[in-house]
């Protein structure tokens, strides 16, 4: 899938609601799975990581291993060796796992549908299986099947249940991807073998003993051939017909696309797609991994994804006893707080008209509504609402009718000098017709604004998706400006309501120092130089003034310096009042 392009967006006069829109609820109610409606309308959603790795949390033989939990085993980390490993097993005993509380934890979220690891990497069944020993009922003193557990809590109270299931890697069975090559009596397996003789087995199992689910999340297909894939596909569909298959079935194929761990992209991304991220770094429980997302990341970043056109699944990893900590419960309610007093800026909600982010928060759609979430409540009252030609008919805080204005092609709406809410405040517009939006990049008159580089168009220069891990398993992702030399150039076209003076910040990483120039209109108007850091900072160009209201271009080059090592994520522009 192709991320919709916005390098000429000052030359867009009217970008639709449609711009990466999700299917209409009211067109297709009579046509989609209860599934898909779920899915699409739902948006919000709880990913749980439940294994044998739950069990170590993170150790092994006394030492912390940082990063995700739940790839212990593997070389990368602890390399644990496989019979010591599946050893592990018989003290594994996870008594106070609770699908009830789990399910109300979720419900108090604002979640929609469940999806729990059935089976990860390490190739340990969470459930009940003919095909292997290796699980839950049979290896363990617990003997329960808790994926039966959870998916008939999910039932009785109205959530959909799904389960995660990794298809080619597995690290104890003989021929699974990563696991041992030959079996007890040395006979060498295939892959082949082991996707007959395991993998099937259990995805029919996954798919007809436990009522309606709502998808399979298969994971890593590595070098699996088109033909596995496709006969994975072929299961899911011939016992749960109305059943999703995420994209990492493999081989380009799936019901809907999952992006990147951690990734929400800035810009509106078409067709049906999720982001997932989690409530510490990783996604297996650690007991030495305190870094818990806040209720107000949370929220942030739910209402982000879907501004863009997407679903969020928020990960949960409970601990050796089967519990979700504490901490990541109590994140989830606060933030659920939230979300069930704004239904309408997430549940069955489009993305936003402007295509992206706005720099006091974002913007959603709902029944031909504009919903705007304020993030940053502007100091002096006043929400500069750019590129809006549609007529205002009213804006809404709280239920309570707002001043709104029409200023030079801006719309201004007066707020309260206070933010109602503690993490986002939503205003309702009611327009005179559909939305049209002029998604031209503009400086917000009162905030600072940041002008990611995909909105910018570049010269001997690429953007291209730049990865790394800050922990192992802790994959970072964005996108960049990189293979520079003294020849390229980024260009940002941006719209700015009045003349001013703005303080200008680059964002970007590198080796030794380099020498930026930004040009104004073409001229050029602001030069420094800085040594870079290996991780992405803010460095400070100085200030700019605009001495004329109105479109502008801002052109960045390298000049001289270390120009091969630095790759450039965005510019910031902040109004300085003198």
């Amino acid at each position: 899938m192709k991320r919709i392009p916005f390098l000429a967006l000052a030359l867009v006069l009217a970008i639709a609601v449609s711009c990466g829109q999700k299917p209409s609820t009211s067109s297709k109610e009579d046509t989609r799975s209860s599934q898909e409606v779920l899915f699409e309308d739902g948006n919000y959603a709880m990913f749980i990581h439940f294994g044998l790795y739950s069990k170590l949390e993170g150790v092994w033989k006394d030492k912390i291993y940082y990063g995700n939990a739940e790839w212990i085993m593997n070389g990368n980390q602890a390399g644990i060796p496989v019979e010591e490993y599946m050893a592990e097993a018989a003290s594994f005993n996870p008594s106070e796992f609770d699908a009830d509380a789990i399910v109300q934890l979720a419900k108090d979220a604002g979640m929609k549908y469940i999806i729990i690891t059935s089976k990860h990497h390490e190739g340990f069944a969470m459930f009940d299986t003919a095909a292997s020993d290796f699980d839950i009922v049979d290896a363990t003193p617990l003997k329960r099947d808790l994926m039966a557990e959870l998916a008939q809590a999910c039932h009785r109270e109205g959530l959909g249940i799904g389960f995660y299931y990794s298809q080619f890697q597995d690290w104890t069975a003989p021929g699974g991807g990563g696991g041992p090559t030959h079996d007890a009596s040395g006979r060498e397996i295939s892959f082949d073998e082991y996707f007959r003789t395991k993998c099937v087995p259990q995805v029919e199992e996954l798919t007809t003993k436990y009522g309606e689910i709502q998808l399979i999340w298969f994971d890593t297909p590595g070098s699996m051939p088109l033909k596995y894939s496709e006969e994975l596909i072929e299961i899911v569909r011939k016992n749960q017909p109305g059943a999703l298959v995420s994209s990492r079935v493999g081989n380009g194929l799936g019901d809907y696309e999952t992006l990147g761990d951690m990734e929400v992209p800035v810009a509106n991304h078409a067709g049906r797609w999720e982001g997932i991220d989690v409530t510490q770094v990783g996604w297996g429980y650690s007991k030495y991994d305190n870094e818990w997302k806040t209720p107000d990341f949370i929220v942030r970043t739910l209402v982000s994804t879907i501004a863009r056109g997407g679903t969020w699944m928020l990960n949960v990893g409970p601990t050796s006893e089967g519990k979700i900590h504490e901490m990541a419960a109590a994140a989830l309610r606060k933030s659920g707080k939230w979300v069930h007093a704004h239904p309408e800026a997430v549940y069955a909600a489009g993305p936003s008209p402007w295509g992206h982010a706005l720099p006091w928060g974002d913007a959603v759609t709902q029944d031909g509504k504009i919903e705007l979430v304020i993030f940053d409540w502007p100091v002096d009252g006043k929400l500069w609402v750019p590129g809006l030609g549609s007529e205002v008919k009213s804006a809404r805080l709280d239920g309570k009718k707002l001043r709104v204005a029409r200023e030079d092609g801006w719309t201004c709406i007066s707020l309260p000098a206070v933010p109602p809410e503690e993490y986002a405040s939503v205003v309702e517009l009611r327009l005179s017709g559909d939305p049209e939006v002029d998604g031209t990049l503009a400086a917000d008159p009162g905030l600072p604004t940041v002008f990611p580089v995909e909105f910018a168009s570049t010269s001997s220069c690429a953007v291209e998706q730049a990865g790394w891990m800050e922990k192992f398993g802790e994959w970072k992702t964005r996108k960049v400006v990189q293979r520079l030399d003294p020849s390229s150039a980024i260009t940002w076209t941006v719209d700015f309501k009045d003349a001013g003076v703005f303080d200008v910040d680059l964002e970007c990483l590198g080796g030794e120092p380099v020498e930026w120039r930004l040009a104004l209109d073409g001229e050029d108007a602001l030069v420094d130089k800085h040594r870079l850091s290996s991780s992405y900072a803010w460095y400070r160009l100085g200030w700019l003034r605009i001495d004329k209201p109105g479109v502008h271009t801002l052109t960045l080059t390298p000049s001289e310096g270390d120009i091969p090592s630095a790759k450039v994520a965005s510019l910031r522009m902040t109004p300085v009042q003198l």
